[in-house]
């Protein structure tokens, strides 16, 4: 997936001829913190909500209130793992989308973001959660992998967190299978060591209702 097929038409561009009063409005309008600034068609920057507080004079135009903007943006040919990386890395709410020639797209919001990985197939289906602690060093998947499919189960989908302070990192695994208990033992037996595990029972109703409360704050 490409950030070209993640633009969304639900939150439009600023003009730098728009006042910083339009500029809030719209902010609280479409429930963001940032958006896109056009001059005559042109990508300019992004503006900030902080931003336009900090100026205490919001009767004038972006012109008026800014020199200069922060331009992040992403390329429409960019993946989407470097889109959730940019809007995360500088915490932001809309990031704007530019072809080669740095002409304007359109934008992705965060919570549109959300929404579609949300709503993926490895996500939505049916599925146990296991969380895996190792040194960086021990890592393999191709030995993990071989681990699940040895109890006739698949990886849907993986995540890898590492941390500053530590050199182990922890590896999230969605499993196609709510029954863990073999997979645990088999992984126990090649000494790893099991972080956490979400599978059938008390901690599936928990889990959907998690799901439940994310998916209607974003579409708030």
């Amino acid at each position: 997936m490409r950030a070209i097929n993640l633009i969304t038409e639900e939150v439009p561009p600023l003009t730098h001829s728009d006042s910083g009063e339009k500029t809030l409005n719209w902010m609280e309008e479409f429930k963001v913190s940032h958006l896109p600034v056009l001059k005559y068609g042109k990508f300019v920057g992004v503006v900030s909500e902080s931003d336009i507080l900090d100026k205490m004079d919001p009767d004038k135009t972006l012109d008026e209130l800014f020199q200069h903007l922060p331009r992040p943006y992403v390329l429409d040919s960019d993946h989407i793992y470097q889109v959730i990386s940019r809007i995360s890395e500088l915490k932001l709410t809309v990031i704007p989308v530019l072809d080669a020639n740095e002409n304007y797209l359109g934008c992705i919001p965060m919570q549109h973001l959300m929404l579609h990985i949300a709503n993926t197939g490895s996500i939505k289906e049916n599925g146990g959660i296991l969380v895996l602690e190792m040194s960086s060093s021990d890592y393999s998947m191709a030995e993990i992998g071989q681990i699940i499919e040895s109890n006739d189960a698949k990886i849907l989908s993986s995540y890898m967190m590492s941390s500053q302070d530590s050199t182990n990192i922890e590896i999230t695994l969605k499993i196609n299978t709510l029954e863990l208990e073999r997979i645990i033992r088999t992984f126990e037996r090649y000494d790893y060591v099991i972080k956490a595990s979400y599978q059938k029972g008390i901690f599936e109703d928990d889990m959907q209702l998690k799901f439940d409360a994310l998916m209607n704050y974003l579409k708030l």
